[in-house]
């Protein structure tokens, strides 16, 4: 055992000694307005030559330390989270596989190598996601795994593509050839491939069937990496989005993924779950405010999301291994009188995500926000983003009071305490980077200020629709108000909205239903039916036939032995005559 906890400090240690050694790097190049291309000549053959290339700039070296400053704290988390686990040392392995699948993404400004990367992302994520060995862990994977699957090949063809211009390197021809049609099509591929990695309409459902993976893997999966691969690509492609009607199509898919997100997560009573459907809501307000331009802002928000979310999951993994694997939100209540450090972290990490003033989530979803009310959008648009708010900060209010107030519903033996030391450090470590770390990339991202004017009303709209939200939240969490349940008065509405707009089911049974019943049609109509009729059981009809008609000749029977006499002599008479 002490073998396996030094295997998980050793991994600690490395990857937070690079990630802070990256994120320094990256504030020189950030500050001096550094990009370093570099190719690696890896094979070359006569006059052949296989070329690998990177890219380094500020962007992708702070993106980079961001992404293993949570893996190394996940790993250190895991080190107690998994502690029960003989196949620790294997479950570290596939994070490490994971990251590094990431960091060959982040780095790629060639599309081959990018897919790499990617399709890396995608096999990791299917070996974590059925980590745990059972029949629902499978059907997660397989559509977690299939889902990208579309993904992949959309990168694939926009590769095929590729093949009209010189190199695959797409970096080089973004500018160039961004009103070029061949460069649109493959700006289309593109953008399907992100949309199925960050989970957004008609692509959701994996999202919330992955929370079948351990904790630690949703704390580092659906928080800062595979999710927002998507929506760092598009980052990288965002030139493409601007000329098109793609980007009216994303910011209109986007605000409805948004929006969906929120109104489910107010009727999921799964802890990984509401906070799996606030993931999707925040991937949905990215990847929204990238399609109007602001690509700044949607990878401030990409940054300070992944502090606050690992915080999130990784508190809700402290909370549900202390109640002994319940998820059930209605089985909790109190738990602040007897996990008072881990409720207070994840109440800092809520109030980051509602964008709580001064916190992480404050400095970048404000900004979002203003900047979506100085933008020429439709109220349509408008709506969403604000509604979408509103709804966060719901869902987080009823979230908190459910687990953190009222009574203890669950049994009166249990052994609730905050963790140990181990996973307490990672916890307190997030939580004071959720605090501090929206202030300090402000700084640091937006080097010149801008000037956000605005009238009195509209600035504090940002701030009475999160109000108005969380009031909401407590109204229809406080059950006591009301002895009957309201929402059953609204059965279908709550169904229809409880099950993420019947995505889920869409997906699985949707897709696969009609397939299956023509494969079963054709199944009795042909192998079972005119071809066994004309086939097989012909066949042996015929040959049954035959062999009863030879068996008659075969009984030694006098009349048919002076009968074929008879027959063969006429024959022989025949043929004498014929020659002659």
């Amino acid at each position: 055992m002490n073998m396996l906890i030094n295997y998980c400090k050793i991994s600690f240690y490395f990857l937070i000694f690079i990630s802070s050694s990256l994120f320094l790097i990256s504030l020189k190049f950030l500050l001096n307005d550094l990009v370093y291309f570099i190719e690696w000549e890896v094979l070359s053959l006569q006059s052949m030559s296989i070329v690998m290339t990177f890219l380094f700039d500020w962007m992708s070296l702070m993106f980079m330390s961001f992404v293993l400053l949570i893996s190394s704290l996940v790993i250190f988390y895991s080190n107690q989270y998994m502690e029960e686990d003989y196949n620790i040392n294997r479950f570290i392995l596939l994070v490490l596989m994971f990251v590094m699948s990431m960091m060959l993404l982040i780095i790629s400004p060639n599309l081959i190598s990018i897919l790499l990367g990617w399709d890396g992302l995608g096999l990791v994520s299917y070996c974590l996601v059925i980590y745990f060995q059972n029949v629902k862990s499978y059907n997660a994977g397989m559509l977690t795994a299939l889902s990208n699957r579309i993904g992949d090949v959309a990168l694939l063809l926009a590769i095929a593509w590729m093949l009209n211009y010189g190199s695959w390197n797409y970096i080089f021809y973004l500018d160039m050839m961004k009103n070029n049609f061949e460069m649109m099509i493959i700006g289309a591929l593109v953008m399907l491939a992100a949309m199925t990695k960050s989970a957004q309409i008609p692509f959701s459902s994996w999202l919330p069937a992955a929370m079948a993976a351990p904790t630690p893997v949703s704390a580092l999966v659906h928080s800062s990496t595979l999710v927002t691969a998507g929506v760092y690509l598009l980052i990288r492609f965002n030139d493409l989005l601007m000329n098109w009607w793609m980007s009216q199509f994303l910011l209109l898919v986007s605000g409805l993924t948004m929006f969906m997100a929120g109104l489910g997560a107010n009727f999921e009573f799964d802890l990984k779950k509401i906070i799996a459907l606030s993931t999707l809501s925040q991937l949905g307000l990215m990847m929204s405010i990238l399609s109007m331009g602001f690509y700044k802002l949607a990878f401030f928000h990409l940054l300070t999301h992944a502090l606050f979310k690992a915080l999130l999951f990784m508190c809700a993994g402290s909370i549900i291994h202390n109640m002994k694997n319940s998820q059930d939100i209605r089985m909790m209540g109190s738990l602040s009188m007897s996990m008072p450090l881990t409720c207070s972290c994840f109440n800092v990490a809520n109030l980051a995500l509602c964008g709580m003033p001064f916190l992480a989530g404050f400095y970048s979803k404000d900004l979002i926000l203003e900047m979506v009310m100085l933008s020429y959008v439709n109220i349509f648009v408008f709506f969403l983003f604000f509604f979408s708010t509103g709804l966060t900060v719901c869902y987080s209010f009823r979230l908190c009071f459910y687990s953190m107030t009222g009574d203890f519903n669950s049994s009166s033996l249990h052994p609730l305490n905050d963790s140990g030391w181990v996973m307490l450090f990672s916890i307190c470590f997030l939580m004071i980077m959720a605090v501090i770390g929206g202030s300090m990339l402000s700084w640091l991202i937006f080097l010149n200020p801008a000037m956000i004017c605005l009238p009195l009303d509209m600035k504090l709209l940002t701030l009475f629709v999160c109000l108005l939200g969380g009031f909401i939240g407590y109204l229809l969490s406080n059950v006591g108000l009301f002895f009957i349940n309201k929402a059953l008065y609204f059965y279908n509405f709550t169904n229809f909205v409880g099950s993420m707009w019947f995505m889920p089911v869409i997906s699985t049974l949707g897709v696969v239903n009609y397939p299956l019943k023509l494969g079963l049609y054709s199944y009795k109509s042909f192998d079972q039916g005119w071809s066994e009729f004309f086939g097989s059981q012909m066949i042996y009809m015929q040959l049954k036939s035959y062999s009863l008609y030879l068996q008659e000749f075969q009984k030694n029977n006098l009349k048919i032995y002076l009968l074929s006499y008879m027959l063969w002599f006429i024959i022989l008479l025949m043929l004498v005559v014929m020659v002659n």
